[in-house]
């Protein structure tokens, strides 16, 4: 790949399945700077790996402020160890949140089928069929 390769919002686009309109947010909220020229976006192949990072860390689950605080950390010092340090501490919260969240929905579920098997027994009880 040359040196100054540098990627238009399209082709962007197409590669990570998103919208010019996501890459702009990403853009706004300071994560991505692309160079302009006059009002075309260029993306080098930093904003490119930042955009892949950016949408791995949406998929899951983090924050744009999480996401944002990750990449800063990246930037200044302790650059990045901290990045690292900071990237397996959000992903233990992730990973504690989401077993609370599955917890949650194994509970409902247990919940559900207990009311379910209440109402098959009362509705055999007052004689009506399923």
């Amino acid at each position: 790949m040359p040196v100054n390769k540098y990627y238009s919002i399209t082709e962007l686009t197409r590669e990570f399945g998103v919208s010019t309109r996501t890459l702009r947010f990403y853009e706004d909220e300071g994560l991505i700077h692309p160079e302009r020229r006059g009002r075309t976006r260029l993306f080098r192949p930093a904003d490119r790996r930042l955009i892949q990072e950016i949408l791995r860390g949406r998929r899951i689950g983090f924050t744009i402020a999480e996401i944002r605080e990750i990449i800063q950390v990246y930037k200044d010092p302790p650059g990045e160890l901290g990045q690292l340090k900071l990237l397996m501490k959000r992903v233990d919260e992730k990973r504690e949140d989401l077993r609370k969240k599955r917890k949650d929905i194994d509970d409902t579920l247990t919940e559900l089928d207990n009311i379910e098997e209440a109402c098959l027994g009362r509705l055999a009880e007052i004689g009506v069929g399923t």
